[in-house]
């Protein structure tokens, strides 16, 4: 039997099956390890940075109105004490200004951010503008003055209602009012209800804003007619000289005085401003108690942890569940042929060594179910055909002792022939069961066809059949010649039997194939498979001493077979039978 493939070998399969499960398991393994974990660090980062945005926005707000870091200590420590973190603010040179508690020396530590409410870090603060709204300083608007613009602002809300929106006042750290639109309805007319109040000035505001534009036209470099001027909210305007009100510049005199540099102007001059009114910038470490800051790091919360420990292990268990479902699997098939061996055929589903072994034990179940089978039917054709001649002889042995019957030569005769009769059978039987001895040699087909026909001349004129022979050329074929004319002799009388009076048959050889052909009854489609089955006969009425022993055809087949040939068959009911028996040629 030749090997399995490769690529259908049961140890290559359970080789790729446990590589796949390997590898998958690793890989779902590892990713959801690492989304656990990346999203767990995420976590514990974004708590990080939460706690770090918030002591940040603490201290920047501290800065903006306190003009240095003594009060800040006590702020620190309780913020500390609250998260549980060390937090260290020093100065720019690493003088500690104020320390939760002790620690690690934080000289060569990264900072975890720059506390200057002038220079906001805008990744921390999560804003547009560099410095803080709550460094008010000089532009702050006392309590006394706010009564106006408070007037403006309740004006401008209830303009802004009696038109269908809505909207809030809120207090700006400056110590201004503004107002704030709410709720998702349209309002049309706010800008004009509100156009008084961002523009109105208090006499607390007029001197530092004057001097804010003053110095910002100067850092400009804007054309001598030209000055700036800034509202509370720091945006800006021009001004022509000795005019109080704003101007539009045309496009020459715009080009001079760029927007971007203009608002630079207006920010670097705010800074100088504000910087007598803010604390200094201060170098800000928010790291873990007992740890450096260049040590810091990120701890995964006990959450976190169990939810790695809990991804991993249910990834486990998925590969054992996979792996037994596989191995299952696999050994389906192996049960399957031990329930099924000796009950039937065992189903094959596979084309691997499970398969190879099912379809084998099929085959061997088929052939011994075939064999016992052919064995019964042997024995019983083999007793039926024994009983006929046995039971004539012993009827006509039975005759004679009781005197029925008279012990002549004609009882003789009747007793010799059933004697032959058992003979011939038992020669066919022994012919078809044990192995045939050939003697291959070259033999002329016009001599073996010769030596047949003449000896059928005597049976085929009795039976009043026309016998004919016809060899094209002198083939010469590779053939025990004993054996083919006794192949082709069970073939003649085959034909002389089954061919009415009248009737020809004729015996013709051309190259290695000899075809013989007949007149007689011929042979029904459905009985042609059968023809060469052992006693079986195509007229069942048939008396044996007119239908022969059925081994004929048999045997003739097996004898062609044993020359390494094939013998074919043609028939139809009423238009007689063609045998052709193909032969090799000589070597």
């Amino acid at each position: 039997m030749s090997r399995v493939p490769l690529r259908h070998s049961l140890v290559t399969r359970l080789l790729v099956t446990s590589v796949l499960i390997a590898v998958a398991a690793i890989a779902a393994t590892a990713w959801l390890a690492t989304a656990t974990a990346t999203r767990a660090l995420r976590q514990e980062q974004g708590r990080s940075l939460t706690e770090d945005k918030g002591v940040y926005d603490l201290l920047v707000g501290y800065a903006a109105g306190h003009p240095d870091w003594s009060g800040a200590a006590g702020l620190i420590r309780e913020r500390a004490a609250k998260l549980g973190r060390r937090i260290t603010l020093t100065t720019t040179d690493r003088v500690v200004i104020a320390d939760s508690g002790p620690g690690p020396s934080l000289a060569g530590a990264r900072a975890s951010a720059t506390v200057d409410p002038l220079n906001l870090d805008l990744a921390l603060s999560g804003g547009t503008e560099r410095i803080d709204a709550r460094a008010t300083g000089p532009f702050l608007v006392p309590p006394a003055q706010r009564g106006e613009l408070d007037k403006l602002a309740a004006d401008a809300l209830t303009c802004i209602r009696e038109g269908g929106g809505d909207g809030e006042i809120v207090r700006l750290p400056n110590g201004r009012p503004s107002v704030v639109l709410t709720g998702s309805g349209t309002d049309g007319n706010a800008a004009s209800c509100n156009d008084r109040l961002p523009t109105t000035t208090t006499k607390a505001e007029d001197g530092p804003l004057r001097e804010l534009g003053r110095l910002a036209t100067t850092c400009a470099r804007l054309p001598r007619e030209l000055r700036l001027g800034v509202r509370p909210d720091f945006s800006t305007y021009f001004l022509v000289a000795d005019r109080p009100e704003p101007v539009a510049l045309p496009g020459s005199t715009s080009a001079a005085a760029p927007p971007a540099r203009v608002r630079g102007c207006v920010e670097k001059t705010r800074r100088a401003m504000l910087q007598s009114y803010v604390a200094p910038p201060a170098l800000l470490f928010v790291t873990d108690p007992g740890a450096g800051a260049d040590q810091t790091r990120f701890t995964l919360s006990g959450q976190n942890t169990v939810r790695i420990v809990a991804t991993t292990g249910g990834v486990l268990l998925a590969t054992i569940g996979v792996t037994v479902l596989v191995g299952r699997r696999l050994v389906r098939p192996l049960r399957a042929l031990t329930e099924a061996a000796g009950h039937g055929p065992v189903p094959v589903s596979t084309r691997d060594e499970i398969g190879r072994l099912a379809r084998a034990l099929n085959d061997s179940t088929e052939r011994r179910d075939r064999a016992e089978a052919q064995r019964r039917a042997m024995v019983s054709d083999v007793a039926h055909e024994l009983r006929t001649p046995l039971t004539n002889i012993r009827s006509w042995l039975e005759a004679a002792q009781d005197d029925l019957a008279p012990t002549d030569a004609q009882l003789v005769d009747l007793l010799h022939e059933e004697a032959l009769l058992l003979q011939h059978i038992i020669d066919d039987l022994s012919d078809l069961a044990g192995p045939l001895r050939l003697d291959l040699r070259p033999a002329a087909l016009r001599d073996v066809l010769t030596q047949v026909v003449d000896g059928h001349l005597a049976e085929a004129h009795a039976a009043g059949v026309r016998l004919t022979m016809e060899v094209t050329g002198d083939p010469v074929v590779q053939a025990d010649a004993v054996r083919l004319r006794q192949l082709l002799g069970n073939l003649v009388s085959n034909g002389i039997r089954y061919t009415p009076r009248g009737g020809s048959v004729s015996v013709s050889a051309q190259g290695s194939a000899i075809t013989v052909r007949d007149t007689g009854v011929g042979i029904a489609p459905e009985n042609l498979p059968k023809i060469f089955d052992r006693f079986w006969r195509a007229d069942e009425s048939r008396s044996r001493a007119t239908g022969g022993s059925g081994l004929g055809l048999a045997i003739a087949r097996k004898l062609a077979r044993a020359h390494g040939g094939e013998i074919e068959v043609r028939s139809a009911p009423g238009e007689g039978t063609t045998f052709t028996v193909r032969l090799p040629p000589a070597r």
